[in-house]
């Protein structure tokens, strides 16, 4: 008999006047002292405020979170939650402040260099209460059980994860993203529809995921564009805070694929953000895949009005072409050429790329290194 299995943080709270519940959150965790985990962007923003106005206990802040932290980051901020003898962890900000975060709530009270903690289950337990607020729709880090952090050593993204670095509490609310940068809107909001697409051709995905993935493909479709044109459109970002959310949960449970195998080299090497590596590989990576999930790309551009007939390959193309027009509509960057990569660095990604077995096991299609060789030059 085969079973699946759902995670999420233990509580979620939406909504526009979802921040209001910190005050409860603060109480009933019995918090004298947060650390609260973010990052300069946050704090010169000014949006970091709408935190600070409802915390009536003491507190302090570590605000130097890089936009790709390396894993030697986490450290560094644990060392900050036990000089300030901090007794929880809030989270504010983006993908990096929320993992960074998740991480420092789960590794406080644990022994050992932050290293042996990279793969799955390797955290004995959490007992450090941890509330994450995020300010970009697109991450799902407030309700993943991973966190994607940069190996220096290695040049390549490595995950932590474990059902420990799943929040207590999650509070996502659209007025915290109103001040995030058109580009980080648009390379954050692709990133979500990557989560997306890619629970819903994951091997792992089910019912459940599958329905949480559809809504929030068509979300992101239509309300992305809106709230990258218009960025104090509440109702595009609460429907973008949604969407993400929900991608979150999906590929939380049924996991990615080949995109995020193939932007972690990428991200790890090059220090191109995770948004903007996912969607630059995302259309090639799934003109490769069309052969072995061919009707459900069918299904999802049938949904966004995308099919030519009833072709399932047909449709899956039209579907890789759209892809390309989206980003191409948001500004993102196209072409590896464009960010100093050199052909000639292709071997070597594609021999990092091979080794995130993790994620290649989820791909409906199986690729070969010779396959991603090939899908980088595409993308070149």
């Amino acid at each position: 008999m085969s079973f699946s299995t759902f995670k999420s943080a233990n509580k979620l709270i939406t909504g526009q006047s979802a921040l209001q519940y910190l005050v409860q959150a603060i109480e009933q965790f019995k918090v004298q002292k947060p650390l609260i985990v973010t990052d300069q962007g946050v704090v010169k923003s000014g949006t970091i405020q709408y935190v600070l106005d409802l915390l009536t206990v003491e507190y302090s802040i570590f605000d130097a979170v890089k936009p790709e932290p390396e894993l030697e980051q986490v450290q560094e901020c644990i060392d900050v939650y036990h000089a300030q003898q901090c007794d929880a962890v809030l989270a504010v900000g983006g993908g990096s402040a929320l993992d960074i975060a998740k991480c420092v709530a789960s590794l406080a009270g644990q022994v050992g260099d932050i290293h042996e903690f990279v793969g799955t289950d390797k955290i004995k337990g959490r007992d450090i209460p941890l509330i994450v607020i995020p300010t970009t729709s697109g991450t799902g880090s407030e309700v993943t059980n991973i966190a994607i952090l940069s190996d220096t050593a290695n040049q390549m993204k490595q995950g932590i994860v474990s059902d420990f670095l799943l929040p207590d509490v999650a509070i996502v609310s659209p007025i915290m993203s109103v001040s995030c940068p058109a580009s980080v809107t648009a390379a954050s909001g692709v990133d979500a529809l990557v989560h997306a697409l890619e629970a819903y051709i994951s091997l792992n995905h089910s019912d459940i995921t599958d329905a949480l993935a559809v809504q929030a493909i068509e979300l992101i479709v239509e309300y992305l564009p809106q709230a990258y044109a218009l960025p104090n459109n509440l109702v595009a970002r609460e429907k973008m805070a949604t969407a993400s959310l929900m991608a979150g949960l999906a590929f939380g449970n049924a996991g990615v694929g080949a995109v995020h195998a193939l932007a972690y080299p990428l991200g790890g090497k090059y220090k191109m953000p995770h948004g903007v590596s996912n969607a630059l590989m995302l259309p090639h990576v799934l003109k490769w895949n069309v052969i072995g999930c061919a009707e459900r790309l069918s299904h999802i551009a049938t949904i966004l009005k995308l099919n030519k007939g009833q072709n399932h390959q047909e449709n899956a193309e039209s579907l890789v072409e759209f892809l390309h027009k989206f980003s191409e509509q948001l500004n993102i960057p196209a072409g590896l050429r464009s960010f100093g990569i050199h052909e000639s660095d292709i071997p070597a990604l594609a021999a990092e790329a091979i080794k995130v077995e993790r994620l290649l096991k989820n791909n409906p299609r199986q690729l070969s290194i010779t396959d991603i060789e090939a899908i980088y030059f595409e993308a070149y």
